[in-house]
């Protein structure tokens, strides 16, 4: 089938060599060798698919990626690259990418991936999908985060299989939880909490399972255990992983078989559950550790929901701030507040190391400080908010790259990844001394996008 088809490559040669091939097996193709043009042609032209080049004289492809799929026509995005990188390949499909191909090999494999992936775009047309209305009452934020978050929210809610939710402490994991919870089929019976982190050791089987009377000292009746509770309905266990390795294999089991023991019981029970996890380990490193068993980590990651830090969509925090001081106003008996424009521009300026929790609790602060303003302003703000928001709005110039005069000859040369590297790793750590860790200060500074920033922070092991 013929496709229209867009190949973005700053390599001239290389751009025309593609479109002639694809043109000479019937697609219609454009080119482009720049992003910004690439993104002009991808908004006024239904393409089927982008073909996307990785290293481009005016930014990063991969940080592009989600621009492209999210023009009208969402066309599936081919990455092509100079020189094949694992973390890029990651980055590529955790973005939305269908293949990642090395140039060496883009005219030996372009028509198998391309075949693929139009057949795939046909298909998914084809099918037609019924609308579903998610509630979403407590998750706020339309940002592009949130958004592929709350469709793996509605794959969840559509079917059985076990959730894990990921992310640092306060984005709002057990929010997310309920919200599956409260979508599927499941809505009409109990959502159970488990606090792994909280259970004394010595209790969690009990906890858990229940027990029979006379089971130990001080067990003079039975008891249902959490797991019973949870029948028909879902058991949500948050922070996982800190259960105890010997609880690990007997919920592994239990999982399984959805049938258990209750402590000092003869009989099995059992319980018709759908389980939620919840974490802010990195579980894997853990089962390398051998803190976590990888049989338990395979049953838990049927969806996988990772939840961003709210550094990562802070053009949420607007509406974030609207709904939670409304709600607050509700609670105290207060009249709606305004909220001024500088009020949340000191809240964008800060990095949420804390995330939401730490903003919903920030804004309680406020509420208490000011309950009859009936405008809230920065000035209402902690001073470690507005004193970055000073810092922000100084227009320090940009610091001119270290010049490097042990360099005299061509033979002295050092390799050109090695040559770059130093100095990204020099800048990186002189923007950020300079911002005070500030990363709206330094993306302003920089001209780099938060996501190129954190990328180019984690690849030098840098802090905020």
């Amino acid at each position: 089938m013929a496709a229209e088809i867009l190949v973005v490559d700053d390599d001239q040669a290389l751009c025309g060599m593609l479109i002639e091939h694809l043109r000479r097996s019937g697609h219609q193709a454009d080119g482009a060798n720049t992003l910004g043009e690439g993104i002009k042609l991808a908004r006024s032209h239904a393409y089927d698919v982008v073909f996307l080049d990785v290293q481009m004289p005016d930014g990063n492809g991969l940080d592009y990626l989600p621009g492209f799929k999210d023009v009208s026509s969402c066309p599936e995005v081919i990455i092509i690259t100079g020189k094949g990188d694992p973390n890029g390949a990651r980055q590529a499909i955790s973005s939305g990418a269908w293949s990642y191909i090395e140039k060496p090999h883009v005219i030996r494999d372009l028509l198998l991936h391309l075949t693929r992936a139009l057949q795939y775009r046909e298909e998914k047309q084809r099918i037609k999908t019924v609308p579903v209305a998610l509630k979403r009452d407590n998750i706020i934020g339309h940002s592009q985060q949130i958004k592929i978050c709350l469709d793996q929210v509605a794959k969840a809610a559509a079917c059985d299989a076990s959730v894990l939710i990921t992310g640092e402490t306060g984005t709002g994991k057990e929010v997310f939880a309920q919200a599956v919870h409260e979508n599927s089929n499941r809505a009409n019976n109990n959502f159970v909490v488990v606090d792994c982190a909280a259970l004394p050791e010595n209790l969690i089987e009990s906890t858990l399972f229940g027990h029979s009377r006379g089971a130990f000292t001080g067990a003079d009746h039975d008891k249902d255990g959490l797991v019973k509770h949870a029948d028909g309905g879902t058991l949500f266990l948050d922070e996982v992983g800190e259960l105890p390795p010997a609880m690990q294999k007997s919920f592994l089991r239990v999982l399984q078989e959805h049938s258990y023991r209750p402590v000092g019981g003869t009989r099995e029970a059992k319980s018709n559950f759908r389980v939620i996890a919840a974490t802010n380990r990195d579980l894997a490193e853990r089962v390398h550790n051998g803190k976590f068993r990888s049989d338990l980590l395979f049953r838990l990651q049927g969806i996988w929901i990772k939840l961003p830090p709210l550094r990562e969509h802070i053009e949420d925090i607007k509406e974030l701030t609207t709904y939670y001081i409304h709600k607050l106003c509700h609670r105290y008996g207060l009249d709606s507040k305004g909220i001024a424009p500088d009020f949340i521009n000191a809240l964008s300026t800060y990095h949420w190391p804390g995330n939401v929790r730490e903003l919903f609790q920030t804004l309680e602060n406020v509420m208490a400080e000011a309950p009859h303003h009936p405008t809230l302003f920065a000035r209402h703000l902690p001073d470690h908010l507005r004193v970055l928001q000073a810092q922000a709005g100084i227009k320090t110039p940009t610091p001119a790259l270290p010049s490097d005069p042990e360099i005299t000859a061509a033979d002295s040369l050092p390799p050109w990844r090695d040559y770059k590297e130093h100095f990204e790793l020099s800048y990186i750590r002189k923007l950020l001394e300079q911002t005070d860790g500030n990363v709206s200060a330094a993306c302003r500074i920089s001209g780099l996008s938060r996501t190129r920033l954190y990328q180019l922070m984690k690849k030098f092991d840098i802090s905020s």
